[in-house]
């Protein structure tokens, strides 16, 4: 059995394949395992540079996690504004922090 069948992919996470008004996603299970690992892979890493910037910085856990999405929404950056959010759902989640409200890309 190869390994892309063992890998679970999170509803929310096949949620941002599927179109308004369509019941499946717009992508291959091929490519959404693929952004996926690279969605989750990158929430994990976030995990130690939140917490120095909770503490080094001394903002609130929100504000890490709005910064941490600005980085990742960029224009023409490795992650769309839908995956960019789910990361840093993934992050608080992670870090067992609330979810954020709203995250805002940078203007």
């Amino acid at each position: 059995m190869s390994d892309d069948n063992q890998v679970e992919i999170p509803q929310s996470f096949i949620a941002l394949f599927i179109e308004p008004g369509r019941s499946k996603p717009a992508a291959t299970r091929f490519f959404i395992a693929e952004r996926y690992e690279l969605c989750e892979d990158m929430a994990s890493l976030l995990t130690q540079t939140a917490q120095e910037m909770l503490h080094g910085l001394g903002i609130a856990e929100n504000d890490v996690l709005q910064r941490c999405y600005q980085g990742l929404a960029v224009d023409n950056g490795v992650f769309n504004a839908l995956e960019a959010e789910w990361v840093v759902r993934r992050l608080a989640e992670l870090s067992q922090w609330p979810q954020p409200a709203v995250l805002v890309a940078a203007s």
